[in-house]
């Protein structure tokens, strides 16, 4: 018997909806009216039937961002639009909204089936990428600021949609969540009770794969996460927010030790990683004593906050050019090793630097100098050494790994410096 999340925190407010007419082929779909919540139809491949609403501000800002809210089950898209503050902050900050509303009976969103938890493999994600693609084209949208929320079934599938779409979206939030893919099944079940009490668990190593085998091709950056969760959660229990900063401290390549760790209100413990600053790679937020409908007025503008949406116009993200890498391979058979050279081509100092990077497939660490390095495939972590934990402005580091291969003895396309992407060359 399919169970439903106990998360619904508003009646369902459906009035005043308008329809958009659906584009013909080839042609540029009229944009939404502006300031009302607005029914869009026929806006791409949608092989679940979602409905997508959307909201437009009077003041959109140029290539404006877009956040897509994602509701609970039971829930709807006018439920979010009149639950949450997403719609006031756009109208502050100039962002589109787009909430995407399951038609199936349990309104809960699919992130169980083998189809969702693979890249255009079908079902929700597909419907949800199809809406985003829409706002792209019909409001000139910035596809490097797209993000998502969600709260419960929504924050599931925002895990989702950030494996399925690493190169869509620039950052998720989740309240009350479990990790990407925690919830498969194969028998066609919505539900998978074992990871809603909590007892799936995972090595960090295991999560991270199987966020990074929803898109195997992608060696660019990752989405940063925020996730909610509270202590007293008993629809999807605690330790689901454990495994979830298991998980993408992992895809990032950061260490599990929080960079940063506050209170920002009482009963709330924050911490962050990989980055100690508003807009770090992981944030985690724990809250103590608190159950499954977490969500209360004032989190959305902290949501935000993380995404760097909270300024007039566009926010400030962060960039390739604060440091370099450069990588040297000399490779043989079955191994090979790696010189690398961190160059900090900013104006302060680095210090107690950790240089995230992935290993291409099939690569195995067997050694390394420079650095300490965990774990030994995958996202790899190297921790500075004692003596060359202080990179100062216009300075280099050298360090340098040996690895088994099995025929791929390629450089890490990609390499994050405390969780700020460097450039390359």
């Amino acid at each position: 018997m399919l169970l439903t999340l106990l998360a619904a925190l508003v009646p369902l407010l459906a009035t005043g909806l308008l329809t958009a007419p659906a584009a013909a082929a080839g042609e540029t779909a009229p944009a939404a009216p502006a300031a009302t919540l607005t029914e869009v139809t026929g806006f791409g491949p949608n092989p679940s039937n979602l409905q997508m609403y959307l909201y437009v501000p009077e003041s959109v800002t140029p290539k404006p961002a877009v956040v897509v809210a994602v509701h609970y089950c039971t829930g709807s898209g006018p439920a979010m639009y009149s639950g949450t503050e997403y719609a006031s902050l756009a109208d502050r900050y100039g962002f589109i909204v787009v909430y995407p509303s399951v038609t199936r009976a349990s309104k809960c969103f699919d992130v169980a089936s083998p189809q969702a938890l693979r890249r255009d493999g079908g079902s929700d994600p597909v419907g949800i990428k199809s809406m985003v693609d829409w706002v792209v084209r019909t409001h000139g949208a910035d596809t490097g600021r797209i993000f998502a929320t969600g709260i419960s079934s929504g924050a599931m599938m925002t895990n989702v949609l950030l494996g399925d779409y690493p190169d869509v979206f620039a950052a998720g939030s989740a309240f009350a969540g479990v990790p990407f893919g925690c919830f498969a099944t194969t028998d066609g079940s919505e539900w998978n009770s074992a990871c809603a009490n909590g007892t799936v668990i995972r090595t960090p190593q295991q999560w991270g794969d199987l966020v990074r085998g929803a898109h195997p091709g992608h060696t660019g950056p990752r989405p940063r996460m925020q996730l909610w969760h509270g202590t007293e959660d008993d629809v999807l229990r605690y330790p689901n927010f454990g495994e979830e900063i298991k998980q993408w401290t992992n895809v990032h390549g950061v260490s599990q030790t929080p960079a940063a760790t506050d209170t920002p209100q009482s009963g709330w413990t924050r911490t962050r990683y990989g980055g100690t600053g508003d807009q770090a790679p992981v944030e985690a937020v724990s809250l103590q004593g608190v159950g499954h409908n977490l969500y209360t007025s004032g989190m959305a503008a902290r949501v935000i906050r993380f995404f760097g949406l909270d300024a007039s116009g566009p926010a400030p993200q962060p960039q390739p050019g604060a440091c370099k890498v450069a990588v040297a391979v000399n490779a043989w058979n079955t191994g090979l090793t790696a010189s690398v050279t961190v160059t900090n081509t900013g104006t302060t100092a680095v210090g107690g630097w950790k240089l995230g990077f992935t290993l291409p497939a099939g690569q195995t660490l067997t050694g390394g100098w420079g650095a300490t390095y965990t774990p030994s495939s995958g996202a790899v972590t190297a921790t500075n050494a004692a003596y060359n934990g202080t990179i100062a402005p216009g300075a280099s580091v050298s360090l340098g790994y040996q690895a088994a291969h099995g025929g791929n003895s390629a450089a890490p396309a990609a390499f994050t410096l405390n969780g700020t992407a460097c450039a390359t060359g």
